[in-house]
């Protein structure tokens, strides 16, 4: 069906100041969405108060307004530009509650602006625990068992029917912020009166405890004819009880079975549906226990997340581009052919360096290869903190105690120092144990591991099959050089004379 002709001016949502949980990939996905649109001859406004953005160049959005995102500055903005609809997806949390509030405050109905893309009803049943949990047992789509509440007193009696440890998940909150997990009752009243607080309607869900369970996501799209798609399947490295923001992400996912990530994908579906997303892209969370195979939904976002910037760039699919053409009317077939610095904790010297469900990072570094190896190592020199892959050779020199004791509270490091442990020949059921790293990937730290052990002494006398082999592993020349104990650019000359020069893909 052609692109809807009874809408004209469009308004768009921005996401505000850079902060955890939310930040530039909004500003990539806003910035491509007023380019499609405006590509479609619709005219554009855009709210958002941060200046240092491409999003809000001159050249994004036909009007751009640098002002506060409050309602009140919103409500001005639509008195005055008058436009025929807002589009609240695209702009991260941020833009969706502003939404939601200008549509409960009657002010949608009041100047006859239309949401598309996820409709308020939409929006209230993803992101209000409650009823999101009550539709999905109703739907007997699995979730974990826990319950609502709206003071100390509701959330104490919901866990003493779950007992502990517990997580705790704020309505409407990004990040996993004001969230985490209790494991005493102490803890457990400090988390839930926080977890009211940072609610914007006073909302926590208390839920089992599914840490050390495996973490996937499914970036899934839907049309207004119903067609559905999954864009991209993600596995975190790390279990449940490190956000996804602070966990190394890989996608394709690797370790389910394909009846498992066909189940997976048909819960998705039915989920979105129920959701009532009309148009666009929504990310839905799963947790799945290793040990039985038992799948739940732990939540979903009805627009695009920091997770759909990540899966646009390893697939090739763009994502924010595609949700706002199906926003105006466009399905998905209609549009396929479309698709062919420094940041670490010691900058925040007072922050708590463990990682829990609260998100904590404030960059991120992604790469793409062949090899889960090549992916991983691109990734960790792309990290700019000194080391050339995925070994951090400072680790030598910590105690087996020492070692045990950080890969059993999660941290920056962890990654570095699974490579340290299994260079020491820890064998990877301890390391699952002390982690939940599911052993697939360890297999795959320790074989990296064993190439850096064997490495030789000399560059000049391995054989062409050996130079690819390093190589396909995610070797860079100059860890190489490291271990060889030459120059790079020595490295760099064997391994040419040897004929093993870089190839260039496309991402298909």
């Amino acid at each position: 069906m052609p692109c809807r002709d009874d809408l004209e001016t469009i308004l768009l949502i921005g996401s505000g100041p850079i902060v955890i949980g939310q930040a530039c990939e909004f500003d990539y996905s806003g910035t491509q969405a007023c380019r499609a649109l405006a590509d479609e001859g619709y005219r554009i406004v855009l709210v958002n108060s941060n200046p240092a953005t491409i999003m809000t160049d001159p050249a994004s959005a036909d009007e751009v307004y640098l002002e506060p995102l409050t309602v009140a500055t919103l409500e001005r903005v639509i008195e005055r530009e008058r436009p025929d609809a807002l589009l609240p997806t695209l702009g991260g949390q941020t833009a969706l509650n502003l939404a939601r509030e200008l549509a409960l405050r009657g002010m949608l109905e009041e100047y006859g602006v239309e949401l598309i893309g996820a409709r308020l009803e939409a929006i209230e049943r993803a992101e209000d625990r409650e009823r999101f949990q009550t539709l999905m047992l109703e739907r007997e789509i699995a979730v974990p068992r826990g319950g609502i509440a709206h003071n100390l007193q509701e959330a104490i009696k919901v866990v003493r029917i779950t007992g502990f440890p517990v997580i705790i998940r704020p309505a409407y909150t990004m990040g996993g912020s004001g969230g985490g997990v209790a494991k005493t009752e102490e803890a457990f009243t400090t988390l839930a009166e926080r977890g009211l607080r940072a609610s914007p309607i006073g909302e926590i869900l208390v839920e089992e405890s599914v840490l050390g369970w495996k973490e996937f996501e499914l970036e899934v799209m839907r049309d207004r004819a119903d067609n559905c798609v999954v864009v991209c399947s993600i596995e975190n490295l790390d279990p449940m009880g490190v956000h996804t923001g602070d966990s190394i992400t890989v996608a394709p996912q690797q370790t389910l079975t394909d009846r498992e990530y066909q189940t997976m994908r048909d819960t998705a579906f039915e989920v979105i549906r129920a959701v009532g997303v009309e148009t666009g892209g929504s990310n839905i969370q799963f947790a799945v226990d290793p040990a039985t195979g038992r799948q739940v939904v732990i939540e979903m976002n009805p627009r695009v997340s920091r997770s759909s910037a990540l899966a646009s760039k390893a697939t090739g699919f763009p994502i924010a581009k595609i949700a706002a053409r199906l926003a105006v009317g466009y399905t998905l077939d209609e549009i396929i052919n479309d698709i062919t610095g420094t940041f670490d904790f010691a900058k925040f010297p007072s922050v708590d360096s463990r990682l829990t469900t609260s998100m904590k990072s404030v960059g991120e570094t992604m790469a793409i290869g062949r090899t889960f190896g090549e992916a991983l190592q691109k990734g960790l020199r792309g990290l700019e903190i000194g080391v050339n892959g995925l070994f951090d050779d400072r680790l030598t020199e910590i105690a087996d105690s020492e070692l045990a004791e950080s890969l059993e509270t999660p941290g920056a490091e962890r990654i570095f120092q699974l490579a340290e442990a299994l260079r020491r020949g820890w064998a990877v059921e301890r390391l699952r144990t002390l982690t939940g790293v599911d052993p697939w990937f360890l297999y795959q730290l320790k074989r990296m591991t064993e190439h850096d052990v064997e490495l030789e002494v000399s560059p000049v006398d391995i054989s062409v099959d050996r130079w690819r082999e390093l190589k396909t592993a995610g070797f860079s020349d100059a860890r190489l050089a490291e271990r060889w104990g030459v120059t790079e650019s020595g490295v760099r000359a064997a391994r040419q004379a040897a004929g093993v020069v870089p190839a260039f893909k496309v991402v298909d």
